[in-house]
């Protein structure tokens, strides 16, 4: 695989291009170099979006629903192969990577192809206004740019929703795990999408990203990733009044009160940290346990987490991989160590890599109890498989510890009082809430509010925030 860049439906030549090694942060070793674009190929893949955006435009919803279930069909067929890409430059375990990494993309695509066709993307305003019609129509050139830790779901969501609304695509995935975008632009490419409907760009923040989001030819930046990044992006985009929509960090609260099912609660909070060791911007990284039952709790905590192993992610099996990378490795264990020094208690894991393992970018599962609110490792976001638990009095301060955050992505509950569930999840001020474990179903609208972002992505909601609305009179 040496492809790097796609533009107008053709892989670029890239002579000049900086060439940027792609590590397995397993084994340390490169996987193979890519070349990031150059700023001429970034006018190039912006000035091919913008001359295919008329045609796409004016483009049926069945072509676009035909192209969108194209693509997943191609991916369907190099599943294990994408995989197998995400698990090397990730280091997501293999079993994991397929079927949920992989194949979850592969479903976003699809499911937004069925949201599509339940829209009405032109209608009249009112009944009684039968000539006041409304339309929904495409903004314009979309820059997508996605992180690593979701290498192709994060794409699919983002790139789904602009087709379907009819926009044209310029795609920069993260610089450190991009591969799997390349085989995804072979997909579009075996298939004969139109030239210019998407198109892949590879480079980091400075040499691709600043450039796509100050384009003057981009209509709109959807971006996920850290919200000092999120922050940088929306200034630069405001100078031609881009839209944005950001998908930014959380620090997410998971509440659990006395009269939950413990056994169950504990596996969920303790799993749903951990998962993806701990690299989900919507993990329930703060547990906030009623003082009645936080001892209990922090026993089952201790038991389960121990349960937690660290592996190669090549392996079989339900285990944890490394983290992306070396500096992620090392902004890890400093947040670790930092808890220790600031007095938090340490129940499982600690500093430095898990026992036998001496290569590779691992860290031991960890879980501090007794953390206060103003602990940093309470208010900041580590993105490791780092738990913190602390315990709160009554319904009322649980909610005023939960709500105690510049961030407001996701929220959990556990509790057998329905009544009660209900009427926290109102109060919480963020963008989803889980109850007693149930998960979003398909095409539910994924996105937060504060400093986590803003707009949502998946199903209906996503493709919105792709659409400018007319309003005509007269017809």
């Amino acid at each position: 695989m040496t492809r790097s860049n796609f533009i107008n439906g053709k892989w670029a030549s890239d002579p000049d291009g900086q060439r940027h090694a792609i590590i397995n942060p397993a084994t340390e070793e490169i996987i193979r170099h890519i070349t990031w674009a150059t700023p001429a190929q970034v006018d190039d893949a912006v000035d091919s979006a913008a001359k295919a955006f008329p045609n796409w435009a004016r483009s049926g919803k069945q072509e676009r629903i035909d192209l969108l279930d194209a693509i997943a069909d191609g991916l369907s067929a190099r599943e294990e192969a994408l995989g197998q890409t995400i698990s090397a430059e990730l280091g997501a375990p293999i079993d994991q990577a397929i079927t949920q990494q992989a194949r979850g993309a592969i479903h976003e695509l699809r499911t937004i192809s069925s949201a599509l066709l339940d829209m009405d993307l032109g209608h009249p305003f009112h009944t009684d206004h039968l000539t006041q019609h409304i339309l929904h129509e495409p903004v314009g050139v979309a820059a997508l740019i996605t992180p690593w830790n979701w290498p192709l779901a994060q794409v699919t969501l983002k790139l789904g929703a602009a087709l379907a609304a009819g926009c044209t695509a310029v795609l920069k995935p993260s610089e450190i795990s991009p591969l799997v975008a390349i085989q995804l632009a072979e997909a579009v490419a075996e298939i004969g999408a139109p030239a210019g409907v998407f198109n892949l760009l590879q480079g980091d923040g400075a040499t691709v990203g600043a450039p796509l989001t100050s384009h003057p030819l981009v209509g709109m930046v959807s971006f996920t990733g850290s919200t000092r990044a999120g922050r940088a992006i929306s200034t630069v985009a405001a100078q031609t009044i881009k839209r944005v929509i950001l998908e930014l960090g959380g620090k997410s609260p998971n509440i659990i009160f006395a009269d939950a099912e413990l056994e169950s609660a504990v596996d969920r909070a303790v799993g749903g940290c951990f998962h993806n060791t701990g690299q989900n911007c919507n993990a329930p990284t703060r547990l906030l346990v009623e003082a009645s039952v936080y001892d209990e709790v922090l026993a089952r905590i201790a038991q389960t987490a121990s349960a937690f192993t660290v592996d190669l992610p090549d392996r079989h099996g339900d285990h944890l991989g490394p983290l992306i990378s070396q500096t992620q490795m090392m902004r890890v264990e400093s947040y670790i160590s930092g808890a220790i020094t600031e007095g938090a208690r340490i129940l499982t894991g600690g500093v430095g890599r898990p026992d036998g393992v001496e290569k590779g970018w691992f860290v031991r599962p960890t879980v501090f109890a007794d953390v206060t609110e103003t602990m940093t490792i309470w208010r900041e976001e580590v993105f490791g498989p780092v738990l913190s638990v602390t315990p709160f009095k009554d319904e009322a301060d649980a909610l005023r510890m939960a709500n105690d955050t510049d961030y407001g992505l996701a929220a959990f509950i556990n509790s057998s009082d329905m009544e009660r569930c209900r009427r926290v999840a109102c109060a919480l001020r963020v963008g989803m809430v889980h109850i007693n474990g149930a998960p979003l179903a398909a095409g539910a609208p994924f996105g937060g509010v504060k400093q986590s972002g803003n707009g949502r992505e998946g199903g209906a909601a996503g493709i919105s925030e792709f659409l400018e609305t007319k309003a005509v009179a007269g017809w």
